[in-house]
């Protein structure tokens, strides 16, 4: 399903391919509307009915169920005629829009708009025009009046003038006064009441240089307001005018203050010192994308994205060394084990692999060391065989040995600390390694602390919390939690919180009822909202459902919409012979794949005994086994600081009891 579909205009949806899908007639359309208003929950059949007619026909549910099946149709022209529809579902008494919340325009709008707000002005500027562009004229423009859809665009306007005055405030933070004038002059004009708007225009034809102007958008604004919504300016308004006939000191403090105004000054002067085409200018860039990848969210996103960009324009150069420089500057520590853009990794690992072939043989070590700890940490999350360590797998183990080795000969904690990063990344060769990764994470911790890096000091401690949580020992991990918490407070690293909150999710978990911990996961899931790790979130919320019903011995919950993401494969068994499907978890557990050797090995194993267990499969029952044994004093998937499916002794004693 690749349908985008569109209500910040007329209703409309696109195919994958971005040919628009035809919606048929205006109820048809009115039908969609009211489903996506209701954003992924059940509409009554009644409710539509209610809704779409203000006096409906006598076969007015019948004409409702004509109406989704054609759309059916049309959203998914090739599913096959008696399998289940996946978008537009039915439910209970009615129907739901299954849609993905970047499938909807006025979803993803939303979503941008509540982002914006913790990015940097520059980095917001970018991101609220892109989302402003998507509006293609009033919000559902072509559905007839009713309540439900009057209070829809009601909402919608009021987002929208969020994000255009979050703009206009970004831009006044960055200086750039002028250019948040034109906006603001057209907007103004559409949304009168709107005293913010007024006042932002005003600040920014005075910043711009222009006092008289300012002054008249202050008077123009009391004439407005009183001839078209019948009241008097507010008291901030009225202050404003005020301070702009005295010209306030504080009305031009600047960009952004104190610290945005050195910034502001500094990046001016590096522009006009450091000519854009240089090598300089792209090692600054590199430098600048790791420092914006522990912010989190678009800062983490945007980095990705402009690394890749840096690292090929410096291949383009034709310098292998400056290659190494850019490649190697991005240490940023990692402790998931999944990629967030696989796709990305891969290629940054043959950008790596590339450069190593062609540097100097004689010196550049730190270079090379450095390049090599790259390829450890980029190569996570591959799927090997049950052999360990083969193929490209045997190729980043290699590596993350030689990374260690050159920086322990070189003696540089910077390296170092890189280097147990790509060591770790690689410490998944079988179950039952958490003391191996604790003694990772001690020695990353002591290496910070001697070098002054905290980042990696706070790896050293999220390393440590997982490998605690494997072995039971909760009171260690929660000093370890708590001190990532505060070092995150003091140097800003607000990625942290999101592997806290889960391991706090997990402590609930383990101690409360099944409410409370589907509670506690549902709260941890709202963090990763916005904060650019896909690779993280992807499936893990039903996973963790899934976990808490299992430990108390329920019946899982099936849905045919939950999104089980890369832990589908090992999922699915379990989940058809609970539904009563046994002969579809058989064929799905045929020659099933060994899971990716991380953080999730012991937990995806044990999922795969239950169902071999459940349907006899002798040959995958003796493969879990034989996987799962190192492990036997651990808890299932707690080494991920996550979530657990209990300790891995009792999944074993249910594969000695089927008769393994």
């Amino acid at each position: 399903m690749h349908v985008q579909l569109g209500v910040l205009g007329p209703v409309a949806a696109w195919d994958a391919r971005g040919g628009v899908v035809g919606l048929r007639g205006p109820m048809h359309r009115a039908v969609l509307a009211r489903l996506v208003v209701a954003r992924r929950r059940v509409v009554p059949v009644t409710r539509l009915v209610e809704d779409l007619w203000e006096e409906p026909p006598a076969d007015a549910v019948s004409a409702i169920r004509t109406f989704v099946a054609a759309l059916r149709r049309a959203l998914e022209p090739d599913r096959p005629p008696r399998a289940r529809p996946r978008l537009l579902v039915t439910e209970g008494p009615g129907y739901a829009l299954k849609a993905a919340e970047d499938s909807v325009d006025a979803w993803r709008f939303e979503h941008a708009v509540r982002a914006a707000g913790e990015l940097p002005p520059a980095e917001a500027v970018r991101r609220l025009t892109e989302a402003l562009s998507w509006w293609r004229g009033p919000a559902y423009a072509d559905v007839p009046e009713a309540p439900w859809v009057r209070s829809e665009r009601s909402r919608l306007i009021d987002v929208e003038c969020r994000a255009v005055e979050g703009r206009a405030e970004a831009y006044l933070s960055l200086g750039a006064s002028a250019e948040a004038v034109p906006a603001l002059d057209a907007y103004v004009s559409e949304h009168p009441w709107r005293e913010n708007a007024w006042h932002l225009l005003a600040l920014a034809l005075y910043r711009s240089g222009r006092q008289t102007d300012a002054l008249s958008v202050v008077r123009r604004a009391r004439r407005t307001l009183s001839d078209q919504v019948g009241i008097e300016p507010g008291p901030r308004l009225r202050r404003l005018e005020t301070d702009l006939l005295r010209q306030a000191d504080h009305l031009d403090p600047g960009p952004g203050g104190p610290a945005a105004q050195v910034w502001a000054q500094a990046t001016a002067a590096y522009e006009r010192a450091v000519p854009s085409d240089t090598r300089t200018r792209l090692e600054s860039t590199a430098g600048l994308m790791r420092d914006l990848a522990v912010t989190g969210g678009g800062g983490l996103e945007a980095a990705r994205r402009h690394r890749v960009a840096a690292v090929a324009a410096a291949e383009q150069l034709g310098d292998p060394e400056v290659t190494a420089r850019v490649i190697g500057i991005y240490d940023v520590p990692a402790v998931w084990t999944r990629c967030d853009d696989e796709e990305q990794a891969r290629w940054l690992v043959a950008a790596a692999e590339r450069t190593l072939r062609t540097l100097p043989p004689d010196g550049h070590d730190a270079a090379r060391c450095r390049l090599l700890a790259t390829i450890a940490v980029e190569s996570r999350g591959a799927l090997p065989t049950d052999r360990p360590a083969s193929g490209g797998q045997a190729r980043a183990l290699q590596a993350a040995g030689q990374a260690e080795q050159l920086a322990r000969r070189l003696d540089d904690t910077s390296l170092l600390a890189f280097a147990l990063n790509g060591v770790f990344m690689q410490s998944f060769q079988r179950a039952g390694l958490s003391p191996r990764r604790d003694a990772i994470g001690a020695e990353t911790i002591a290496v910070a602390q001697r070098g002054g890096l905290v980042t990696y000091e706070v790896l050293g401690h999220l390393v440590r919390l997982q490998s605690r949580c494997a072995v039971s020992d909760f009171a260690g991990a929660d000093r370890h939690a708590a001190a990532a918490d505060r070092l995150a407070e003091r140097y800003d690293l607000p990625l942290v919180t999101v592997f806290t909150t889960w391991y706090r999710a997990l402590r609930t978990a383990m101690t409360q009822p099944p409410a409370d911990a589907a509670a506690a996961y549902r709260q941890a899931d709202a963090i990763l909202d916005g904060a650019g790790m896909p690779g993280l979130r992807h499936g893990l919320l039903p996973l963790a459902e899934l976990s808490v019903r299992l430990r108390h011995g329920l019946v899982p919950a099936l849905d045919a919409q939950d999104d089980w993401g890369p832990y589908e494969s090992w999922v699915r068994p379990l989940l058809l012979v609970e539904a009563g499907d046994t002969q579809a978890a058989r064929d799905a557990l045929r020659d099933i794949a060994s899971p990716p050797r991380d953080l999730m090995f012991e937990a995806m194993w044990c999922l795969v005994a239950r169902a071999a267990t459940m349907t006899g499969d002798r040959d995958v029952m003796r493969r879990a086994a034989t996987q799962l044994r190192p492990a036997a004093a651990e808890l299932a998937g707690a080494q991920s600081g996550l979530l657990t499916f209990g300790p891995v002794a009792h999944h074993l004693q249910g594969l000695t009891a089927a008769g393994w």
